[in-house]
């Protein structure tokens, strides 16, 4: 379970979500400490099939409403669900709103004036004021995770935008990976936002969920960083499950600079024998990213890391799954910003049938990839290698 507060300067171990432990006969096991059994998992990759289910638990929610984003968009997706929020709040539901100040800078004013006006609280996370000290342009809340009644989750990589709303209805039909979650993780998501909410105004409130097992049977544990403490949390969590993994690793990242702690585990994992996959955009929205993240290529696959660029709209997920048995879905990106300035928060699942979902859908996002291979990627032109050596010169910064 995760705690209201963690205290400063408190121990943590190394692999705080998972060891692997090996047994007399050989067999590798997954250490459950840390897992709350008792939840019920959905997997939505687009966003056509994550909006309307959203919709309905926001409708649905009796007592709390409770959203943290990263983009609230001004489009027709983001107008959308202010309207059902604002509709909620008019009705006595609690909504509480936390948005990103960088990541929604174009939010239109009369969206949260409406949302106030009805009743709901807005939140603006670490506001673009370079005239105020210590502003933290680079502490960002980059976390996408939705609430209801402290019982129905929703937690992965979609923002409130138009980005991953179907071509049809005006969108850019972006691919991603979100997961609902209904349980006691659900109460914990609950209180990571509580968490937040708490430090930047100062108010404490009440969760209506319940932290005892519920009837779903998948096990899962919500690993989350905070603005100074536990940083490489997550970090860690991906690290143990690449120790840990016996035959395959599929990997789908939308920002992929992987620091030398996961490059090294991807490459041992690979050597060990290990399937090791990774799917990353072939069609950008940060060129700059996607250069830095390329000047990695080289060392991994001459290590037998297989890699795949996805040729549709940008593909924004942040998802790994390990032998088909434990997997993450979430926020955090590999790359140096997750790392070490954003709020993330990802869900680690040890659910054979969540995680065989996740792996089919990684296995169909293959059939629109093109795999890089070693011999050709030696072959690509000079001007990409320029732009690679300098763009990760500078990638503690993108």
């Amino acid at each position: 379970m995760i705690s209201p507060m963690r205290l400063p300067g408190l121990p943590r171990r190394a692999a705080s979500l998972l060891r692997r432990s090996q047994t007399g006969s050989g067999d590798f096991t997954w250490d459950l400490d840390e897992y709350v059994p008792g939840n019920s998992l959905s997997l939505y990759v687009r966003g056509r099939e994550l909006f309307p289910a959203m919709e309905a638990a926001i409708e649905a929610a009796r007592e709390s409403v409770n959203l943290e984003t990263y983009i609230f968009g001004s489009d027709a997706v983001g107008r959308r669900f202010a309207g059902l929020l604002a509709a909620r709040a008019r009705a006595g539901v609690r909504v509480r709103l936390i948005y990103d100040s960088v990541g929604s800078i174009d939010l239109d004013p009369t969206i949260v004036t409406l949302l106030r006006n009805a009743g709901a609280q807005a939140l603006e996370y670490h506001p673009v004021a370079p005239w105020r000290p210590r502003w933290a342009w680079n502490r960002r809340d980059h976390r996408k995770v939705l609430v209801c009644d402290g019982k129905v989750a929703f937690i992965g990589g979609m923002n409130i935008s138009a980005m991953h709303a179907p071509e049809d209805e005006g969108g850019l039909d972006w691919p991603d990976a979100h997961a609902r979650v209904e349980g006691p993780a659900a109460y914990d998501a609950d209180r990571l936002f509580r968490s937040v909410w708490y430090k930047h105004t100062g108010r404490w409130f009440d969760s209506p969920g319940d932290p005892r097992p519920a009837a779903g049977g998948a096990k899962v544990k919500l690993e989350a960083n905070a603005e100074l403490l536990n940083r490489f949390v997550i970090r860690e969590s991906y690290a143990n499950a690449l120790r840990a993994s016996r035959e395959r690793v599929d990997i789908a990242n939308s920002y992929f600079v992987p620091d030398w702690r996961v490059r090294r585990s991807l490459t041992k994992a690979a050597r060990r024998g290990v399937s090791v996959r990774v799917m990353v955009p072939g069609v950008p929205d940060i060129r700059s990213v996607w250069h830095a993240g390329r000047a990695t290529y080289a060392s991994l696959l001459a290590r037998g890391v297989r890699i795949f660029e996805w040729q549709g709209p940008m593909m924004h997920a942040k998802a790994v799954c390990v032998d088909r048995q434990w997997c993450s879905v979430g926020s955090y990106n590999l790359d140096h910003r997750s790392l070490r300035h954003n709020l993330e928060v990802n869900l680690h699942a040890l659910d054979a049938d969540f995680a065989g979902r996740l792996a089919d859908a990684f296995e169909r996002g293959l059939e629109g990839s093109r795999e890089i291979t070693l011999d050709a990627w030696r072959r690509r032109p000079w001007k990409d290698r320029l732009l690679e050596k300098f763009f990760s010169a500078f990638d503690y910064f993108l």
